[in-house]
């Protein structure tokens, strides 16, 4: 069976069985032991096995698997004499760019129902209330016949929601203008995050991760994290959308020779820091269940209390860095460390953590039968690709070479909930609009206008209109309060009736 060498003492080695590969594991370590060089070991383990890989590069330096690593030095040389990786020699592999704002790879976009009120209400900061109203928005969505693709299409259903409370809370249940401005508002600060770049088409289509090259190695996806990491709701709820994306579209396979696809967590603390009950539900549903769907998660993160315990319970293949009791609280996590591990009588796992050197671990992963193998202290095996960063302009080589870009680099944007909201609304209008009277279409109405045009003015000079007195009624009034005898009524009388064509 096809293994991955992880790395070996002077009595053993630890290697990862592909037949194993998707029962989920866990990178853990302090900052600058080296986790990132397990994580691209791993990875291109399950890359030459044509397994096809998807990690986020939270820092920039993962991008380094796109390209070869430089030639040996005597330092290297004498690291890999001491692994014994005689045929070790520089290779690049085969990887894809993506980043959610499209600016270091290939822009990832879902629409907004495929990421759902659930999610959607986490990103937002919703409370239960609010979110109880967002889902009765995407219901009336769905019984309407409205796409809600991006957020004009979101902002307009909400809008199309607070203008039709009344009928809404009749028929799906009570949602209040106080909610509705408050999601509008949380929506703004959505789109200030930069997420108004995600939600849109074309959407990822699982199908372009899970590729391989011609050569039969799996493509490394590489998702640039640098900006979004800086954003962690929007960072985890995107992952967590990926992740149940592959649950509930893959179909059960049970255990394979090897995994369909690998899934990298890293920074996963921020997967579930202030995450609810429901959600945490959510996230332990998926990693519980998407093995008998082929798929591995691994967890990289600086403790592995930052993974709550019915997770980490399923991780069965651990690379332990170094962890630095320097607090109460670092002690505690290297005695929960080290109770993770099988048991290995020939070694002190809790003094053993606080004493690993860079690029050093304790590994354990499944055997014979899904049984852990005891923990082994070990060297680190060392990637064939570069570690470290890429400049601007080699990205941009990778990204020009790559078979998906002319696929998702263009926006598309169709008719949708927005669109459609707008046309019924212009075609209400028009059918409320009152009649044109007093004209008629054609040469006409044009006649006509002319014809009353003098005329027109004339009479409104004389008699007045609405808006002003005529002359007859300004010098009738003039004359009445001037003369209040009868004569001088005779007077204004005569002038009426000679203007009119009336007797004197």
């Amino acid at each position: 069976m096809p293994s991955i060498f992880i790395g070996r003492n002077d009595e053993a080695q630890v290697e990862l069985d592909s037949r194993y590969g998707n029962r989920h594991g866990m990178i853990a370590g302090a900052t600058g032991t080296g986790k990132s060089v397990s994580l691209m070991v791993l990875a291109e383990g399950f890359s030459r096995m044509g397994v096809p890989c998807f990690l986020a590069d939270a820092k920039g330096d993962l991008a380094g698997l796109s390209h070869a690593a430089a030639a040996p030095s005597e330092k290297l040389n004498a690291r890999l004499a001491r692994l014994g990786l005689n045929g070790w020699k520089p290779e690049a592999n085969p990887v894809v760019f993506w980043d959610i704002y499209g600016k270091l790879g290939h822009p990832v976009r879902a629409t907004v129902s495929e990421m759902g009120p659930t999610l959607l209400a986490r990103i937002m900061e919703l409370n239960d209330t609010q979110e109880g109203v967002l889902e009765v928005v995407f219901k009336v969505a769905d019984d309407e016949g409205l796409l809600l693709l991006d957020l004009p299409d979101l902002r307009a259903m909400l809008a199309f929601a607070s203008g039709h409370a009344k009928d809404i809370s009749a028929r799906y249940g009570l949602i209040s203008a106080q909610s509705i401005a408050a999601i509008q508002r949380s929506l703004l600060k959505l789109e200030s995050d930069g997420a108004d770049s995600f939600f849109g088409e074309p959407a990822l289509e699982l199908a372009d991760l899970m590729r391989q090259d011609m050569s039969g190695r799996g493509v490394i996806s590489v998702l640039a994290a640098q900006t979004l990491i800086l954003k962690p709701r929007l960072y985890s709820t995107f992952l967590l959308w990926l992740l149940s994306e592959l649950f509930e579209q893959l179909p059960e396979v049970g255990d394979l020779e090897q995994p369909k696809m690998v899934f990298f967590f890293d920074e996963a603390h921020l997967l579930f820091d202030d995450a609810p009950p429901a959600l945490r539900q959510r996230v332990e549903q998926v990693v519980r269940l998407i093995r008998s769907k082929g798929v591995g998660v691994y967890f990289c993160s600086q403790n592995p209390d930052d993974v709550p315990g019915d997770i980490l319970g399923q991780l069965g293949n651990r690379v332990q860095h170094a962890l630095r009791a320097f607090t109460p609280r670092d002690q505690k996590a290297v005695r929960a460390a080290a109770e993770t591990f099988a048991r290995n009588p020939k070694l002190d796992v809790t003094e053993a953590i606080g004493a690993l050197g860079v690029g050093e671990a304790l590994a354990s992963t499944l055997g014979d039968g899904g049984v852990p193998t005891p923990v082994q202290q070990i060297l680190v095996s060392t990637p064939t690709c570069r570690i470290g960063a890429i400049t601007d302009e080699e990205r941009a080589t990778i990204r020009a070479r790559s078979p998906v870009g002319a696929k998702y680099d263009n926006a598309v944007n169709r008719e949708s909930a927005e669109e459609m909201l707008a046309a019924r609304a212009s075609a209400k209008n028009d059918d409320n609009a009152p009649p044109v009277t007093g004209r008629k279409a054609g040469t006409g109405g044009a006649q006509q206008d002319a014809d009353a045009g003098w005329g027109g003015a004339v009479r409104d000079a004389l008699l007045g209109t609405k808006r002003r007195q005529g002359m007859i009624e300004t010098m009738a009034k003039s004359v009445t309060r001037q003369v209040g005898s009868s004569v001088g009524q005779q007077i204004v009388r005569g002038i009426l009736g000679s203007i009119f064509g009336g007797k004197r």
